[in-house]
């Protein structure tokens, strides 16, 4: 099976209602990196050197390559990247291989021939 990483970066107030719409679009599990920071095309405002922005999480999912767009495009839709700038971004890249997943090949399996 051929899989994809989706990785997100995302304001953390938002984190669960992504995970939770991930997870309904048929994402397995997630590993989540708190206190990541970001910054777009303007920076963002300092007062006496300190970030005024909240802090990010990085969001990694390992998903099911005929599952992984539309898994992105719901991740996206949750955290309404394109109607509230700065609000997040997502992307996935191609996986080569994978291992430690023996326990999740099952749904997985299930979950792909579902959308068959």
């Amino acid at each position: 099976m051929r899989f994809k990483l989706i990785m997100a970066l995302v304001d953390e107030a938002e984190t669960e209602d992504i995970l939770k719409a991930a997870r309904e679009a048929g994402a397995t599990g997630c590993s989540v990196i708190t206190s990541a920071r970001g910054e777009g095309l303007k920076p963002e405002k300092t007062f006496l050197g300190l970030d005024l922005a909240g802090a990010r999480d990085l969001l990694l999912f390992l998903v099911a390559e005929p599952l992984s767009r539309d898994i992105l495009e719901t991740i996206a839709a949750a955290g309404q990247f394109d109607e509230r700038p700065g609000s997040g971004i997502a992307f996935q890249i191609d996986i080569e291989d994978a291992v430690g997943l023996s326990s999740q090949m099952e749904t997985l399996t299930q979950e792909v021939e579902d959308q068959i």
